[in-house]
């Protein structure tokens, strides 16, 4: 039996992760430093630990397994990501876990480690044209995140590159564009822009408003979870290492993913674009050449789709807050 640990398994894509895994038969533990919000862990095994920790480590990563998945950060959406007063917090956990995590796969024979990175890491100056972003992966150089978030992830790519290349493990990075969809965070802060959106929408009155941060001409991608998982399996069954995009290049303004959002509601609602000092690159959207052309992939369904779950999934979320 295929032994696998998922390290973030509390989290959104973590979680679905571990379900995806359990249903193709392997044995799974998972690790986070808290239990999923939204839905009880399928891991054949699940601790609880801060992955900062070296001694955490060395305890979760006790054997050779056949595939370690890490997806832990400390992370959230643009309301935790661009203020500045996390940036402390955002480099050095993320940067402890990513140190702890690799070095403990090396010394225990781990057959192959995925990192999931992010597409924060692009330069802020190819990102400036709401119509014509540049996320292609060889862009990335001259480096300029548009957050310390960013340049973590950077960091943390070439840390496991380093380890691929002096000690030979097999590993797999994936730049990740807005993944979204049921059973992720949609409130407190560290929401991404469609749950955020989606709560908006559900908890609003018929004929009110919902707000929009910045102008809302501002541009983006976003993958459904499935569709990301497909992707991640096909990328661990390659022989590529990455760094690849895993993401959709149907790009949609924030205006627009309203009003898609209001349009699935079936309400009548307004939007009211707030001005706002950290809203993020005026423009980024998945560049998909290079994962078409080494694992023949591409997201088969359509934003609108996903975008349906994800709010019927949170509405129904909203409800119950409303009724306690």
């Amino acid at each position: 039996m295929r032994k696998v640990l998922v390290c973030g398994a509390g989290g959104f894509i973590g979680g679905h992760l571990v379900k995806k895994l359990k249903k193709e038969g392997a044995w799974v533990r998972g690790v986070d430093i808290k239990e999923h919000e939204f839905a009880t862990s399928r891991a054949d095994e699940f601790i609880l630990g801060d992955l900062t920790r070296q001694n955490v480590v060395e305890k979760v990563l006790d054997q050779p397994f056949d595939e370690v998945y890490q997806l832990a950060a400390d992370m959230g959406g643009a309301g935790y990501i661009f203020t500045g007063e996390n940036d402390a917090n955002l480099m050095h956990n993320s940067a402890s876990i990513n140190l702890n995590i690799i070095q403990q796969a090396y010394l225990k024979g781990v057959r192959k480690i995925f990192y999931s990175s992010s597409a924060c890491i692009y330069p802020a100056y190819n990102q400036q044209d709401p119509s014509n972003p540049n996320c292609a992966e060889g862009s990335v150089y001259p480096a300029e995140p548009d957050s310390d978030y960013g340049w973590e992830k950077l960091f943390s790519e070439r840390l496991f590159q380093a380890f691929a290349r002096n000690h030979g493990l097999q590993v797999r990075i994936a730049r990740f564009h807005n993944v979204f969809g049921p059973e992720g965070t949609w409130a407190g802060g560290r929401e991404k822009a469609p749950a955020a959106i989606c709560r908006k929408v559900a908890e609003a009155e018929e004929g009110g408003q919902i707000e929009v941060w910045g102008d809302g001409l501002q541009t983006r991608s976003f993958l459904y979870i499935d569709e990301c998982l497909e992707a991640v399996e096909r990328f661990m069954n390659s022989n590529f290492e990455g760094p690849v995009n895993i993401g959709s290049e149907e790009m949609i303004s924030l205006n627009e993913l309203a009003k898609m959002v209001i349009a699935i509601s079936g309400k009548k609602l307004s939007i009211y674009n707030k001005p706002v000092s950290y809203e993020g690159v005026r423009a980024r959207c998945s560049d998909n050449r290079l994962i078409r052309e080494k694992l023949g992939w591409a997201p088969a369904k359509p934003l609108s789709e996903g975008l349906e779950k994800t709010y019927r999934w949170i509405a129904a979320e909203v409800a119950k807050t409303v009724s306690v």
